[in-house]
């Protein structure tokens, strides 16, 4: 497929980018455990994206759409050559983060290449994380690693 139809799929898929914003209450009722949040980081020495996928929303309520459009700004001014995706914390059923995944990998060639992506996925791996990984496998050469979380 040429960039121009992967372009016009990305396009319907998204449609446009969610302007919900969550607030979450002052208090809770039933204490849970800490969440679990995006974040990436940058290697200056090889040029290596790490980013942890955990959610919709990152720590401080900002959209995945605007995260992954950081992520990706972040990674071209960094010159990075390579994208290490974790997906082993994506266990509930929100794929919205699966177009703005797809589209930032797909539209740069070193990151499409073999070598330029890597999935780490695991055990606990569920629908989102297998949808990301069966449609980046389509668009990219990505390398798969299987890991465990400590939990």
């Amino acid at each position: 497929m040429n960039r121009a139809g992967l372009g016009l799929i990305l396009a319907a898929l998204s449609c446009s980018e969610p302007t919900a914003n969550y607030q979450r209450p002052a208090t809770t009722a039933v204490h849970e455990p800490p969440e679990q949040h995006s974040s990436y980081s940058i290697s200056p020495l090889d040029r290596t994206v790490y980013v942890r996928l955990a959610g919709v929303r990152t720590q401080d309520g900002e959209s995945i759409h605007a995260f992954m459009r950081r992520l990706f700004e972040s990674a071209d001014s960094a010159g990075a050559v390579r994208l290490v995706i974790d997906l082993r914390s994506v266990t509930g059923s929100d794929a919205r983060f699966l177009v703005p995944l797809i589209k930032g990998v797909a539209m740069r060639d070193r990151l499409v290449q073999a070598g330029g992506l890597y999935l780490v996925v695991g055990p606990d791996s569920f629908s989102p994380s297998q949808n990301a990984a069966t449609l980046l496998l389509q668009y990219a050469k990505p390398t798969f690693l299987q890991g465990s979380l400590n939990r």
